[in-house]
């Protein structure tokens, strides 16, 4: 397994993490209270980190390590390319072609309904 594979599971406890990402456990934490990661505890309290957090903090590792980024500076790249996904997000509800025709179909098929009843 190379250090960015992640294995194909939802929650991943930080030694887990700590070997995909190849850094230590205490750099884990600190990038927790860096970039406001928050993973859930499991009953014996131990971090649980979900699927998505592990892919954030892949990205993070990448900004840092490969792009030498400052941790501020990762920290606003993290908050741009947050912002393009709810751009492309928009766009991709506003440039529907078939939005307004499902519209239509939900308006006719209440007017079915309120006939049948």
């Amino acid at each position: 397994m190379t250090a960015t594979q992640i294995p194909d599971k939802f929650h991943f406890k930080i030694g887990e993490v700590s070997r995909i990402l190849g850094v230590k456990p205490y750099v884990l934490r600190f990038w927790e209270t860096e970039f406001r990661i928050t993973p859930a505890k499991n009953r014996s309290q131990h971090r649980v980190y979900k699927r998505q957090e592990v892919e954030t903090l892949l990205e993070i590792k990448r900004l840092l390590y490969e792009e030498r980024f400052t941790i501020e500076g990762a920290r606003v790249k993290l908050k741009e390319q947050a912002k393009d996904r709810q751009k492309q997000l928009k766009l991709d509800l506003v440039e529907n072609p078939f939005r307004a025709t499902l519209r239509q179909v939900r308006k006719d098929l209440a007017r079915i309904k309120a006939i049948l009843k």
